[in-house]
């Protein structure tokens, strides 16, 4: 055994190296992962460069690879080029969001959609389950969905400048279900995709389970920059993208016509996929200048457009629209039918009738009323940046500082009677300088209990 001088030397990991067994890889592996689950790596922490371990282990400088590969892909760590390996930020917990209800809190947590308007939707149902032909909605029958559906469909979604057929087209179970078989008919265990330094929590947890990576690309007040997505693509090799372009969650941020165009150049020249999560498109088409057409209208054949129906009509019926071209066309089949056999035709039928019957464009509109007022109730208790992000999000994406355990502050407000999600729920990659909250602001019985929390929150902060 050649003599090792890294006994003693300081390492931010220095692993036992009587606990290894052969595979030396997998052990190693193992041990890394551990200790990650256990809180003795905290995230953010940068791991020892691989040589150095290598060194320290007495171990080939590949097995130490194969190691940390095997974290990586499992979504434990992460590498940078250049700087190198560090813990991820969520690696050793749950991020997901639910609506895990708790007495006599006011809930900022879960991003819901103004479940006061469910009223009317439970009118269209009562007048579903009358119709003559709603044995057939019970069947195996159409598991793309049936053609009316689909034709709704399509008119709900012409006016966010999607135009297709009904051969390129597909109902299924939400946005989260869309993602879902979105990740499994295109990705394969270890690619890469680009994401928000800030993006949507449960995307962050799938990706975690099918052990896809997700590569942070840096932004600004119009969005992913195309300079640091083409960075990255440069140095590694990226498969996909993900993005929220109406209104980023948790960020709000919208990206305009000219971001669009900018990022569309960078993933046709390498050949990316994206997955374009448009649920936010009903507040934005039609409504903001800068809203001219989703990016799948720019890159057809490389893109999944998802319009999730949870946020503009209703949260519990679970509806989504996932369209594609034909390059992507029969993986996406094969994993609907293999993941979902079929979305409720009952389901998606409510959902049908509130749109030919016009009732989809009242709640709409019901919402946006809503909206507007939390959001002018929210400047009044935190008037600060008022003009960054969406005018009418569903959340806001407020800065703290001075808060050095996000964790402890959750609990703390939630012992003060609010529940609400630290930014670091949020993180794709490094943790960043600043800290937010997204406080969200559809979740609230009534305008009254969100000042209420407001109050809370505000005195809390203060």
């Amino acid at each position: 055994m050649p003599v090792n001088s890294f006994d003693h030397y300081p390492m931010s990991w220095k692993p036992d190296k009587k606990a290894l067994t052969r595979p030396f890889y997998k052990s190693l592996a193992s041990l890394l992962e551990e200790d990650i689950r256990h809180g003795f790596l905290a995230p953010g922490t940068k791991l020892p460069p691989q040589r150095e371990l290598a060194d320290f282990l007495d171990l080939n400088f590949t097995t130490i690879t194969r190691a940390y590969k095997i974290c990586e892909v499992k979504g434990l760590i992460y590498a940078v080029t250049g700087s190198g390996t560090f813990v991820a930020p969520n690696a050793a917990r749950s991020i997901t969001i639910s609506n895990d209800k708790t007495t006599n809190i006011i809930d900022f947590g879960l991003a819901a959609s103004f479940e006061q308007t469910n009223a009317l939707v439970t009118e269209t149902i009562q007048k579903v389950v009358t119709k003559n032909y709603v044995e057939q909605l019970l069947n195996y029958n159409d598991p793309t969905g049936i053609p009316h559906h689909k034709t709704a469909a399509l008119n709900w979604m012409e006016a966010f400048g999607i135009e297709t057929d009904h051969e390129h087209i597909a109902i299924v179970s939400g946005t989260q279900n869309a993602l879902t078989i979105a990740l499994t008919a295109l990705f394969e265990p270890g690619n890469r995709i680009a994401t928000d330094l800030y993006t949507f929590s449960n995307f962050i947890e799938l990706a975690k389970i099918l052990h896809i990576q997700l590569v942070p690309i840096l932004g600004d007040e119009y969005g992913m920059r195309p300079d640091e997505l083409e960075k990255q693509c440069s140095k590694i090799n990226i498969h996909g993208i993900f993005l929220m372009p109406s209104c980023s969650n948790p960020t709000t941020v919208m990206i305009p016509e000219f971001r669009k165009r900018e990022l569309a150049a960078v993933i046709r020249k390498h050949r990316l996929i994206l997955i374009e999560d448009d649920i936010h498109a009903f507040l934005t088409a039609g409504v903001m200048p800068d809203y001219e057409q989703p990016m799948f209208n720019l890159l057809p054949e490389q893109s999944v457009y998802i319009c999730g129906t949870s946020k503009s009509l209703c949260s519990g019926l679970r509806v989504a629209y996932i369209v594609y071209g034909d390059a992507l066309q029969e993986k996406i089949l094969k994993a609907i039918f293999n993941i979902n056999v079929k979305t409720s035709s009952l389901d998606a039928e409510v959902i049908t009738e509130l749109i030919l019957s016009g009732k989809a464009h009242d709640i709409v509109a019901e919402k946006k009323q809503l909206t507007q007022k939390a959001n002018d109730l929210y400047f009044t208790y935190f008037p600060g940046k008022k003009n960054v992000g969406h005018p009418l999000s569903f959340y806001r994406w407020l800065p703290i500082q001075g808060y050095n355990d996000a964790w402890q502050l959750e609990e703390d407000l939630k012992n003060h009677g609010v529940r609400v999600y630290h930014s670091n729920r949020f993180l794709s990659g490094q943790a960043a300088a600043e800290q937010h909250l997204r406080i969200s602001l559809a979740s609230t019985n009534s305008l009254d209990e969100l000042k209420i929390g407001l109050e809370i929150l505000k005195k809390y902060l203060s």
